[in-house]
């Protein structure tokens, strides 16, 4: 299956460093919407030297297909054996380069974002990737640039040379990190260009902006990342027309995304939810105010069994704290 072909617009949920795991997109599939899931990233150089941890973390369930798992690193021949391995263990629908991580611990060992210093670099690591992925999807995440919002421009035709099949781009800069507002105007510059599919990333945070991002940049699809955190129904919304997701189906999904959550990580699952109960509970994401809501977050962020979630759950959708 060539996912990069899908009636477009594609509907792509983004790779998430600690977020986008098999529970979560478990999650994200079975409300329904997105046409493709794409895994956090794992290092390439974990892999080759057959880190079990990491292997784990290339795991899914049939029911996350169409699944794409990004890698990185900045190696071209560990990134095209990493590739290979993750085939031949899980057989994704595709695999993607992370060259648009802006965190000082992946740029300064010339990972993430500091590829795009390097457009040789990167050309010789997708052109190693392919060569060794053969027919299977190969995709890429960039940034505008590194510290110039143009760079892109010099970047594509290097990834398009050597065989990439589709272009995520966020709308910023590395420099920029995840301040000032994603540049819809420069993904279109970026489409008007590239002979590839492109999808557009960044500021996307809601079901209502995708047809204004899709109209502005002309993108053949969205990569959502934080507007889906939080919001697992977010790609269900956009193909209803944002239909209001009410409390009693909110917190029967988090139990369900909670109790999958914990099965996968074991008995510090629960420890290791709380990053998402944070989001499921943020104002903008419940689509109202409840009075002594911050009272309610301070409880979930020491909550340590799903017993302790369960109740206190029900405490919430049997009061709302009216």
């Amino acid at each position: 299956m060539n996912w990069t072909e899908n009636k477009q617009p594609i509907l792509g949920l983004a790779p998430m460093a600690d977020m986008t795991d098999s529970p979560f997109c478990k999650t994200v599939r079975s409300i329904g919407g997105a046409d493709v899931v794409f895994r956090e990233m794992v290092s390439s150089e974990a892999l080759v030297r057959n880190s079990g941890k990491t292997l784990k973390m290339t795991e899914f369930a049939e029911e996350e297909r169409p699944i794409v798992q990004q890698i990185f690193g900045s190696e071209p021949k560990t990134m095209a054996r990493a590739a290979r391995i993750i085939l031949d263990h899980s057989n994704p629908e595709g695999i993607d380069i992370n060259m648009g991580c802006p965190v000082y611990k992946m740029t300064s060992n010339f990972n993430g974002a500091a590829l795009m210093k390097d457009t040789e670099l990167a050309g010789r690591i997708v052109k190693a990737v392919k060569t060794e992925i053969g027919d299977v999807p190969l995709s890429v995440k960039i940034r505008l640039g590194w510290d110039n919002p143009n760079q892109f421009k010099k970047i594509i035709p290097v990834l398009e040379e050597n065989g990439i099949d589709l272009i995520s781009i966020h709308g910023r800069t590395k420099e920029q990190g995840y301040s000032g507002e994603s540049d819809w105007l420069r993904i279109a510059e970026a489409k008007q260009m590239a002979k590839v599919p492109i999808l557009a990333n960044g500021d996307i945070s809601t079901p209502e902006l995708v047809d204004e991002a899709l109209k502005i940049t002309k993108a053949d699809g969205v990569l959502i990342g934080r507007g889906v955190l939080g919001n697992p129904w977010f790609f269900y919304q956009y193909k209803n027309t944002s239909k209001e997701i009410i409390i009693e189906e909110r917190i029967k999904v988090i139990k369900q995304h909670a109790k999958v959550h914990c099965n996968f990580y074991g008995e510090r699952g629960m420890i290791t939810f709380r990053k998402h109960l944070s989001w499921y509970f943020k104002s903008n994401k419940l689509g109202e105010d409840f009075p002594k809501i911050k009272e309610f977050r301070a409880k979930l962020v020491r909550l340590n069994s799903l017993d302790e979630l369960d109740k206190l759950l029900d405490e919430f959708e049997k009061t709302k704290f009216s």
